[in-house]
This record gives structure tokens, C-alpha cells and sequence, in this order.
């Protein structure tokens, strides 16, 4: 990488807004940090049905999320954490995807109980997939981010309330 290119990766961070960029090219690595950026509050998703039906019927995947979603207050300015839950974050920067392929069951729902080391989802990087475990055993009261959304290192992607 050329100088040039160096500073329109920067130029690129500070002008989206990202919280950093990282690139790795023949052994070369290069980490950029741009400023925190302030997030929207979180979308909890949940079946919106009866609860005597068995299942609600899904949705396709190109459904707006406000059809079965709920905003939720995420508590006082800079908080972002909903006491007493346990939240999983991003281990990587990659793309967040709730299930194996586009026609496959989400791994987890909202209102699931998971054992620890249960997949929960899938974070893709560089066209690895990497699969995200429960850390603890629990319910699932919280997914943040939507299916097939960049997620940072150390965003938030789960919170889970413990058993």
C-alpha cells in the first residue's frame, strides 16, 4: 500500500463514520481507529402471536424488521447495557447472520433458552464463518443487530438473562 491509498482509507473511516478499519495484505497489516461513533437503540425481535399457536409464521427475509420489532428504551445516555442481563459481543469485525444459509432456521430466536457453548450466530469474515457460542446458559431477551448487518469488534449482538 501506497501512502495515497493509506489516506483515503482514513478519509473513508472519518467521513462514514466507522469505528475502525483493519486490512491485511501480504503481511502487510494496517489499523485504523476513527472516532465512537453513537448508536441507535437496540431492535429487539419477537413473534408477535397468540400465544396458544405453536409457532408464528416467519417472515422472509426481505420483511422490514419494524414488522416484528420492538423498540426498546436502552436505559440512560451511554449506558447501553440493560441491567442484569449478560450481553455476547463481536470477537471480530465481519457480517452477523442469525443462521447457517438464507433458507435455514435462525440458530436463536428471542425468548430461546441456551446451554452454554450453543451457536447463536454467525459472524463472516474475509469468507471465514465463525461461529458465535452462548458464553453461559440462559434466556435469550435480546438480538441487536438485524440479519446480514457489519458488525464492529465488541459491538453487541446478544443479551442473555442468566439461569
Amino acid at each position: 500500500m501506497n501512502v495515497k491509498e493509506i489516506k483515503e482509507l482514513v478519509e473513508l473511516v472519518s467521513r462514514r463514520g466507522l469505528a475502525g478499519l483493519e486490512i491485511e495484505r501480504a503481511g502487510f497489516r494496517l489499523r485504523i481507529e476513527g472516532a465512537p461513533a453513537q448508536r441507535a437503540a437496540p431492535v429487539f425481535t419477537q413473534a408477535l402471536a397468540d400465544p396458544a399457536t405453536p409457532e408464528a409464521p416467519a417472515l422472509p427475509p426481505a420483511a422490514p424488521a419494524a414488522a416484528v420489532a420492538q423498540h426498546v428504551s436502552p436505559g440512560p445516555p451511554g449506558s447501553g447495557e440493560r441491567e442484569g442481563f449478560h450481553v455476547i459481543t463481536a470477537p471480530i469485525v465481519g457480517t452477523f447472520y442469525r443462521a447457517a444459509n438464507p433458507d435455514a432456521e435462525p440458530f436463536v430466536k428471542v425468548g430461546d433458552v441456551v446451554e452454554k457453548g450453543k451457536t447463536l450466530c454467525i459472524v463472516e469474515a474475509m469468507k471465514l464463518m465463525n461461529e458465535i457460542e452462548a458464553d453461559i446458559s440462559g434466556t435469550v431477551v435480546a438480538i441487536y443487530p438485524q440479519n446480514a448487518q457489519p458488525v464492529e469488534f465488541g459491538e453487541k449482538l446478544f443479551a442473555i438473562q442468566q439461569r
